[in-house]
C-alpha cells in the first residue's frame, strides 16, 4: 500500500469517531453530551500537535506540508473541525446523520479517491472515485447514526444529502480548497444542514431520475469537453438540485442552457481564436462561468421549497429562475454568435468597436440571443402546466431585459469594478427579478411544483 493510501485511511479511520455524536446524544445531561462528543476529536488533535518528527504516527499523518513544518496541523485542523461541527449538532440542532455523514464523506472519499489515483492515475476516474466513495460512506454513517441514536430519515433525503454533499465536496476540493478537508467539511456540514431542514418531499422516482439523468449528461459534458471538470462537477450538482427541489420542467430549462451554452463555445472555434474572442481550455467552461451564470437560478431553486412558509408565490419564483437561465442562454448565444461579425457596436454611444469589446452588440448577436431566450419560454410552455403564451412571454421578456444588463454592463463596469463572472451574476440576477416583479403585476396564477 502507498503512502498517501495508508494516510487516507487513517484520516478515514480518525473520522469515524465522528460516531461519538449520535451516542453522546443518549445522554440527558447536555454538558456531558457536549464533552462527549468532542473529547475523541480533542484528544487526537493534542496528540497530533504533540508527536515529534521521529514518531511513526508523524509518518503515517503526514502531508507535504507537516513535513516542511514539523507538527500535524493536517490533523490537528481535520479533527478541530470534526470537534467544531459536533458542538453545533449536540448543542444547536444540525442532525447527527447529517454530521456524522459529512464527515465519513470527506474521510472515506478521500481514500476512495486516493486508491483509484494510485492505480489509474486519472484526475478524472479519481474525482468520481472520491464522489462514489464518500456518498456511500455517508449513506453508512446515516444508518449507523440511526442505529445508535434510534433516529429516523427517509431513504431518499438521505441518498440526495450523500450525493450533493460529495459533489459540494469534490467542488470545492477542485476549485477553492483544494486539499483543506477541514473548510470541505464544515462547509459541506453547513449546506447539508440547510439541505435536510427545508420542507420538501423527495419521492423514490424523483431521486432515481435525478441521479441518473445529472450524472449522465455530467459524464457527456464532460467527454464532448463543453465543461472543465469542475464546470462538469456545477453542472451535476446544480442539475440534481433543480430536479429535486424545482421540478423535471425547471431541469430542462437549465438542461438546455448547459448543452446549448457549452456547444455554442465550440461553434467555429478555430475563428473565434483568430478573433481573440474564445474560451479558455478548447472551449470548456469552467466552475466560474457555469455558477456565475447559474447563481440566480439556483438561489429561486432553493428558496421554492420554503416559498410557502416565506410567503413567496411559487409562481414568482419559478419566473425568477426561468427569466434567470432564459437571460444566461440569451447573453451566451448573443456572445458566442455575435462576435464572430464583424463591427459591433457599444450598446451605450452605438459607435463601432472592435468584435470582443466589452459591451459590444450586433444585430446577429441580438438575434441569436433572443432565439435562446424564445427556446427556454418554450421550453416552459411545454413542460409547465399552466403556463401558457402569457407565461412564455415573460420568460422572453426576462431573458431580453438580462441580455441587455449585461452588454449594459459590460460596457460601463466590466473591467473596472468587476470581472465578467461578476457581470454575468448581476445581469442573470436583474433577469431574475424582472421575470419575478412582472409575474407578480400580472398575477399569473401558475402552479410550477
Amino acid at each position: 500500500m502507498t503512502s498517501p493510501i495508508r494516510r487516507a485511511a487513517a484520516f478515514a479511520l480518525v473520522g469515524s469517531l465522528a460516531l461519538a455524536v449520535p451516542l453522546a446524544e443518549r445522554i440527558d445531561e447536555p454538558a456531558v453530551a457536549t464533552i462527549a462528543a468532542v473529547a475523541p476529536f480533542l484528544i487526537v488533535a493534542g496528540l497530533a500537535l504533540s508527536v515529534t518528527k521521529s514518531s511513526m504516527w508523524f509518518t503515517l499523518f503526514a502531508r507535504p506540508g507537516d513535513r516542511r513544518d514539523g507538527k500535524l496541523y493536517g490533523l490537528a485542523a481535520f479533527t478541530l473541525a470534526g470537534a467544531g461541527i459536533a458542538i453545533i449538532s449536540v448543542g444547536f440542532g444540525m442532525p447527527a446523520y447529517v454530521y456524522v455523514g459529512t464527515v465519513l464523506l470527506v474521510g472515506f472519499g478521500n481514500l476512495a479517491g486516493q486508491i483509484i489515483r494510485q492505480v489509474v492515475g486519472e484526475r478524472v476516474l479519481a474525482t468520481a472515485g472520491f464522489v462514489l466513495g464518500g456518498a456511500v460512506a455517508a449513506v453508512c454513517g446515516q444508518l449507523l447514526t440511526i442505529e445508535i441514536a434510534g433516529s429516523a430519515i427517509d431513504w431518499q433525503l438521505g441518498a440526495f444529502l450523500a450525493v450533493s454533499g460529495a459533489l459540494i465536496a469534490a467542488l470545492l476540493r477542485e476549485v477553492l480548497f483544494k486539499r483543506d478537508d477541514a473548510l470541505v467539511m464544515v462547509t459541506v456540514s453547513l449546506l447539508l444542514w440547510l439541505f435536510a431542514s427545508l420542507p420538501v418531499t423527495i419521492s423514490t422516482t424523483r431521486i432515481a431520475v435525478a441521479l441518473a439523468i445529472t450524472f449522465i449528461l455530467g459524464y457527456l459534458s464532460y467527454a464532448l469537453k463543453t465543461a472543465s471538470l469542475a464546470g462538469m462537477l456545477t453542472g451535476v450538482l446544480l442539475g440534481l438540485l433543480t430536479i429535486v427541489f424545482g421540478d423535471y420542467g425547471w431541469f430542462a430549462m437549465l438542461i438546455a442552457f448547459f448543452g446549448i451554452g457549452g456547444l455554442s463555445s465550440k461553434f467555429r472555434y478555430d475563428e473565434k481564436i483568430t478573433r481573440g474572442i474564445a474560451e479558455q481550455n478548447e472551449g470548456a467552461r469552467g466552475s466560474g462561468n457555469v455558477l456565475a451564470n447559474s447563481l440566480a437560478a439556483l438561489i429561486a431553486v432553493l428558496i421554492a421549497p420554503a416559498s410557502g412558509e416565506l410567503g413567496i408565490s411559487e409562481s414568482v419564483v419559478f419566473f425568477a429562475f426561468a427569466g434567470a437561465v432564459a437571460a444566461a442562454l440569451a447573453d451566451t448565444l448573443s456572445s458566442e454568435i455575435g462576435g464572430l461579425y464583424d463591427n459591433p457596436r457599444l450598446i451605450t454611444t452605438l459607435r463601432t468597436v472592435e468584435p470582443g469589446t466589452d459591451g459590444a452588440i450586433t444585430w446577429q448577436g441580438t438575434l441569436a440571443g433572443v432565439g435562446g431566450a424564445s427556446l427556454i419560454a418554450m421550453i416552459g410552455i411545454v413542460s409547465i402546466n399552466e403556463l401558457g403564451v402569457e407565461g412564455g412571454i415573460i420568460i422572453l421578456a426576462a431573458g431580453v431585459i438580462g441580455m441587455t444588463v449585461d452588454s449594459y454592463l459590460g460596457a460601463t463596469i466590466e473591467g473596472r469594478f468587476v470581472g465578467n463572472q461578476g457581470v454575468n451574476f448581476l445581469a442573470t440576477a436583474a433577469a431574475a427579478l424582472a421575470g419575478a416583479a412582472i409575474a407578480a403585476i400580472v398575477g399569473l396564477p401558475v402552479q410550477p411544483l
